[in-house]
């Protein structure tokens, strides 16, 4: 299983060890020195587990952990400490971690139990929250979406645009019904920026399948259901 992953994690040499174990399990994983830059690129992409280290620097572990949980977010969260005591335990399950591991990691552990907690998710998503077409799947409420059950990293105005197409599979939306939903309808393009989107967003689907999207010159676009 190929996950993308976001360690958080401020000793820098065990960042990079980290890193590059995890990398050759086949695994995708993007950094943070510490809590506060962490939350910043949590926000903006999806994830499908995050390790965060209990002690950083601007908000540690379980600061990050709270606003994570208090905004909504449910992706898997194995923290990442030196301490090991009882009580950090307690303290880190009470506040919406899913796993636990104490310094130093072996790599072989951390894998496993990576692919254990996505998997547990997954199982235990509720169905209601995702609507689909054919092999994509898409998280409205968690901003998330999925290709044959692997994850894909959008931007903000990707997952918009692909949200409108899963909605309206097998049907044109056209651009003008494009720039409404998701740019708003005062806003006046300058350019082609939803032909631009288009082509990030094909370059992200067909990274685990075929080109899903169909262009109808002149009028839209439509997904094949």
């Amino acid at each position: 299983m190929s996950l993308h992953i976001l360690l958080a994690e401020d000793d820098q040499h065990l960042q990079a060890q980290i890193v590059s174990q995890l990398s050759q399990f086949g695994h995708q994983v993007e950094t943070a020195d510490d809590g506060l830059a962490a939350l910043a690129i949590i926000v903006q992409r999806a994830f499908d587990v995050v390790i965060l280290d209990w002690m950083m620097p601007t908000a540690d572990g379980m600061a990050v952990l709270r606003q994570m949980r208090g905004s909504g977010m449910n992706v898997p969260v194995l923290m990442l400490t030196a301490l090991g005591q009882v009580f950090d335990k307690v303290e880190g399950f009470d506040a919406g971690a899913d796993d636990y591991v104490v310094k130093p990691v072996d790599p072989l552990e951390l894998n496993a139990r990576l692919n254990a907690l996505v998997r547990a998710r997954r199982v235990n998503d509720q169905p209601a929250d995702t609507i689909s077409a054919g092999d994509i799947v898409i998280s409205p409420a968690r901003v998330r979406a999925w290709r044959n059950d692997r994850s894909l990293n959008l931007s903000q105005t990707e997952f918009k645009l692909l949200l409108e197409l899963v909605r309206n599979a097998g049907s044109v939306v056209t651009r003008p019904m494009l720039i409404e939903k998701i740019w708003g309808h005062d806003f006046v393009p300058a350019t082609n920026i939803v032909e631009a989107h288009i082509r990030h967003l094909r370059v992200k689907l067909t990274e685990h399948g075929d080109d899903p999207i169909s262009t109808q010159r002149g009028v839209g676009y439509f997904l094949r259901a």
